[in-house]
């Protein structure tokens, strides 16, 4: 798990350009109407140097129909403020972007 983190830490910092230190990680299961829509563990980062926040979530899932995966750090800007909100906005701007049908 620790060349996760360092390899989500690297990815946090190149999107949000700023330093990121790892702070714990969590567990986070998204359900929509009682079905599982994203299990998995949620790394959450403290960001120094970032105008608009000093915290962000970030994790890795893997993209259906291929060996890739696609990274998140999403920021904790309200109304984002927990590890399950981090998922719940990422779900629904891949929906709405069309990366998930």
């Amino acid at each position: 798990m620790k060349e996760k983190i360092d390899e989500l830490q690297k990815i946090a910092e190149q999107m949000h350009k700023c330093k990121a230190q790892f702070i714990e990680s969590v567990p986070v299961l998204e359900t929509f109407k009682g079905n599982k829509v994203w299990e998995g563990i949620v790394h959450i980062f403290s960001l120094k140097g970032h105008t608009e926040t000093n915290k962000c979530y970030a994790w890795s899932s893997p993209i259906e129909g291929s060996t890739k995966r696609r990274y998140y750090a999403v920021l904790h800007i309200s109304p984002v403020d927990s590890p399950e909100k981090a998922v719940r906005a990422s779900i629904v701007h891949d929906y709405k972007s069309g990366k998930l049908i």
